[in-house]
């Protein structure tokens, strides 16, 4: 099965700073801007933002 263009695989990085990150897959057709999420960081111990990199 072919992977799906409107679709694609995003990485998601903290921005406390950490290094920390995410891999999901987004929508283009309901989220065309950079995607930002609340995620649990293990190194803070907490919930931060993680910012959709490019």
């Amino acid at each position: 099965m072919a992977r799906s263009e409107a679709r694609p695989v995003v990485t998601l990085r903290s921005t406390a700073g950490t290094g920390q990150s995410y891999v999901t897959r987004k929508s283009r057709r309901n989220d065309p801007d950079r995607l930002v999420l609340r995620k649990y960081d293990p190194v803070v111990g907490g919930h931060v933002l993680f910012r959709e990199e490019r």
